[in-house]
């Protein structure tokens, strides 16, 4: 078998049954693909893209070999048609002016569906990587100009610098807990020191 992705043949065999013993165990792919990367050093990304390169590579005697069995099969992407780009990115759009991060507006957009939020935030930063041009067609469209475009910016950094507060709060309340705990955990043994020392 060729390379793919720089994977050797015993490299894809490692991959195949890692995958296999992960799916058995109950874990999800996104997992197994963070673990396996973890284990050999490679990019979760790069892991991932091998092993449905991989997949779709089944015309190979080799990698039918490789798979046979174990019943690992890529599910076919149906891409968006222009209608449904133009419908997401609009969306997309009319969030970030209202402050909202592109994330979070993905995440709504998809109501919580990890893989839907993925395509529709990968749709959304391709199309503003190489057709800048279509979203802002899309801004005009929806009623907005480009001068939100700074303002969606502050807007966004904003929101982003509320959740790391927020997250560090979080945080910092945890560790108070514990300290509160610990301190009134020593204030109940000194208690009962003393009263065994009265006794």
């Amino acid at each position: 078998m060729n390379k793919i992705n720089g994977y050797t043949e015993e490299e894809a065999k490692s991959l195949v049954t890692y995958v296999c013993e992960g799916i058995n165990s109950g874990n999800t792919l996104s997992g197994i693909f963070d673990s396996y990367a973890k284990k050999t050093g490679r990019a979760k990304g790069s892991v991932r893209n091998y092993y449905y390169a991989l997949l779709r590579s089944s015309g190979d005697k080799r990698v039918k070999q490789l798979l046979d069995g174990t019943n690992l099969k890529a599910e076919k992407i149906v891409q968006f048609s222009d209608r449904e780009t133009d419908e997401i990115l609009k969306a997309i759009l009319l969030q970030k002016s209202k402050g909202i991060s592109v994330r979070r507006a993905v995440q709504n957009l998809s109501g919580g569906d990890g893989k839907l939020m993925l395509r529709y935030q990968n749709k959304y930063r391709n199309v503003l990587a190489k057709q800048p041009e279509r979203i802002e067609k899309l801004m005009k469209e929806c009623g907005l100009n480009s001068s939100d475009e700074a303002r969606i910016k502050l807007e966004n950094e904003i929101n982003d610098l509320y959740d790391r507060l927020a997250s560090g709060l979080k945080e910092e309340n945890k560790r108070l807990t514990q300290v509160i705990k610990r301190l009134s955990d020593e204030n109940s043994l000194l208690k009962l020191q003393i009263k065994n020392l009265c006794d």
